[in-house]
């Protein structure tokens, strides 16, 4: 996919416009997702646009609001519990090379997949698990992010627990899921929810257990 039609499809998702290095990676990876798309059902978006405006423009936004201030020499551990197709955890990753990523993907296959795509980018400091979110709770991490899982209410509280003590669990959901997630987690404080660009429901939801989070 050109380069050129990618980053003006991203620009309401974005402050500064991304290099080209990181739009030939994008680039790359839709070529790549569309090829496995066809045997793996990985995104049910097939248009090569919408895939970045759905996918990677609404993980770039909440990229962009985690990260963006963050000092490059802390090296944030991130984990995307219910990777799928490698969103957001990936694409976060592609903006933000000073993060440590663990993508978790119970799927063999699917996870197949997103070593395929962390080998063909070259990234480094970017892991997968092919198992479930449970048998990692001996591990904590900085942020958690999930996004468009199945099961969520029952997925939910796993990766909350995978969160260390001022950690920040970053939601990627539809406006009629911010209730669910309030109740799951009632000693969580949330901030505002933040509306996605070109989207009429979905937000991110950024909440944790500390008293670091404003209200």
């Amino acid at each position: 996919m050109d380069s050129e039609l990618i980053s003006k499809l991203l620009q309401p998702f974005v402050t500064s416009p991304l290099s080209e290095a990181q739009l030939t990676n994008i680039s790359t990876y839709i070529d790549i997702l569309l090829r496995w798309n066809q045997k793996l059902n990985l995104t049910a978006v097939r248009d090569p646009e919408q895939i970045v405006t759905r996918h990677f423009g609404e993980s770039i936004f909440a990229a962009g609001h985690l990260f963006a201030q963050t000092a490059i020499d802390s090296s944030p551990h991130l984990v995307d519990v219910g990777s799928g197709a490698g969103f957001p955890g990936i694409p976060m990753k592609l903006c933000f090379p000073f993060l440590r990523v663990e993508l978790i993907e119970s799927h063999q296959k699917k996870a197949t997949f997103l070593r395929e795509i962390i080998r063909h980018l070259g990234l480094t400091e970017i892991d997968v698990f092919a198992g479930r979110a449970e048998a990692l709770q001996d591990r904590i991490f900085d942020v958690v992010t999930l996004r468009a899982v199945e099961r969520f209410e029952d997925v939910l509280p796993v990766a909350a627990k995978l969160l260390n003590p001022e950690g920040r669990l970053a939601l990627l959901v539809g406006e009629g899921q911010i209730s669910a997630a309030t109740t799951l987690l009632p000693s969580f404080r949330w901030q505002n929810p933040v509306r996605i660009p070109i989207s009429t429901s979905r937000v991110l939801l950024v909440g944790s257990e500390t008293e670091q989070v404003p209200s």
